[in-house]
């Protein structure tokens, strides 16, 4: 059991350094600029002998209409509407500000139990903003220090009395059932490719701002959800330009955030507009996906812009498989997050990869393809000395790796190899993960090549 938190207050007081504090380890993009942070984002995290259930939120300004301000106020509203206890940052140091009296009154027609943090306290420098902090009539203020950690015993006793029905948190170190772990499903692709709507689309509600503008998503936001009986966690991510572009300091911290992402992900959607879908930035983010081991899906996006759909599909195909081999055959889902048209095909895609990407392939089946593929075409001979491979294995599956042994290794022509770790696609139906295939002889030379 754990009690649902939000983090909320106007922009730059330090939500997302606390958020970071109470995780135990640095999930969200900080910086001094203002307004970092725009979709929720969800974390567990330990106080003590308490287990909460995080959120981050944007910095809340008056705002209306259309304008990105307005989409994000209504995010933190939606967190405060599901949050068991409302955690009201301040800046100490600043002292109450007109628009944390606002944000106050919001909080009091949402009748959520609220703990105002007076952050930025250390050193004695807030003591003036805490004492003011008193005077919004959440009852007495937590000074803290997000930043160096200070103040958490006195928020965990706060905690404990505004929420007294708390039970203790499990035992973190409890192993975890491997069976239970949820399909990791990463979302990348450039700027305005459409990645959020798609996730909006998936679990059929606006969890994630969505617009016109382009880099909206700054943070990696990671989304638990259920497709059928398996559990997903989803995770949108900034938009990846080509690096010559990426002159801004949030900007490289977003990208960089992307990327650590993709390194934890099981599964890839390449999200890309139909209609200019594998350009230059599209292979480059694809390339990356495959050389870190992940399975990969590519989503032709906004498709109801298409208007002759199955010859751009069959065009896509011939390009991916021309421009890509390396993961041939990876499928293609076309989608329209307005309409909703393809929204079903893209799990069964991704679930059929996540399978292919766990494979284990039992050492006999090996060995008999390997013999088989010999016969069709057998190795070369180098300075009249033929190489003799001597017998095949798995090692390890996430992605599937295979070694061979055999006699002159490092003298394996690279053709050679990718005719066997092509081999290896086609006769244990493996098209859209990467191959990592090792060469190895007995005295310890080796060789790797990914296909």
């Amino acid at each position: 059991m754990s009690i649902k938190i939000a983090l909320v207050g106007r922009p730059n007081v330090g939500k997302s350094t606390l958020f970071n504090r109470l995780a135990g380890r640095k999930l969200a993009i900080v910086d001094d600029t203002p307004g970092v942070t725009r979709d929720r984002r969800e974390a567990y995290g330990q106080l003590g002998d308490l287990r909460l259930a995080l959120v981050d939120t944007a910095g809340f300004e008056d705002a209306r209409g259309a304008a990105l301000e307005a989409r994000m106020a209504e995010q933190t509203l939606a967190a405060i509407a599901e949050a068991d206890l409302c955690l009201f940052v301040i800046d100490s140091r600043m002292g109450i500000t007109p628009a944390d009296e606002r944000f106050a009154d919001v909080l009091r027609n949402a009748d959520k139990p609220v703990v105002v943090i007076a952050n930025k306290a250390e050193g004695g420098k807030g003591d003036n903003g805490v004492l003011e902090a008193f005077g919004l009539g959440f009852g007495q203020p937590v000074p803290m220090s997000a930043e160096h950690g200070e103040g958490l015993s006195d928020l965990y006793s706060l905690i404990r009395q505004t929420v007294p029905d708390l039970s203790a948190a499990p035992d973190p170190d409890a192993p975890l059932d491997e069976t239970k772990k949820p399909l990791r499903l990463a979302i990348l692709g450039r700027p305005n490719a459409g990645k959020s709507s798609l996730i909006n689309a998936l679990i059929g509600e606006d969890r994630l701002i969505t617009g016109p503008e382009a880099g909206i998503t700054r943070d990696s936001i990671t989304i638990p959800w259920k497709a059928g009986d398996r559990a997903v966690q989803l995770v949108d991510t900034a938009g990846m330009r080509k690096r010559a572009k990426v002159q801004d300091r949030l900007e490289k911290a977003s990208v960089a955030d992307t990327i650590r992402t993709l390194r934890f992900a099981d599964v890839v959607a390449l999200v890309m507009d139909s209609r200019e879908a594998f350009e230059k930035q599209d292979l480059q983010i694809a390339d990356l996906i495959i050389r870190e081991g992940r399975g990969l899906v590519y989503v032709a996006a906004k498709w109801d812009l298409v208007p002759d759909g199955p010859q751009r599909l069959k065009a896509l195909r011939a390009t991916a498989d021309r421009m890509l081999p390396q993961a041939r055959g990876a499928p293609i889902v076309a989608v329209s997050a307005l309409t909703g048209r393809g929204i079903d095909r893209l799990m069964p895609a991704v679930t059929q990869v996540y399978e292919d990407w766990n494979v284990r392939v039992k050492t006999p089946d090996l060995n008999r393809w390997l013999r088989e593929a010999m016969e069709r075409h057998p190795p070369p001979a180098v300075e009249g000395r033929r190489i003799k491979p001597r017998y095949i294995a798995q090692i390890k599956a996430r992605p599937p790796t295979f070694v061979l042994m055999c006699s002159r290794a490092s003298e394996l022509p690279e053709s050679y190899e990718r005719y066997l770790v092509n081999g290896i696609r086609e006769a244990f139906d493996l098209p859209a993960v990467p191959i990592r295939f090792i060469v190895r002889q007995n005295r310890g030379q080796y060789s790797e090549k990914e296909g």
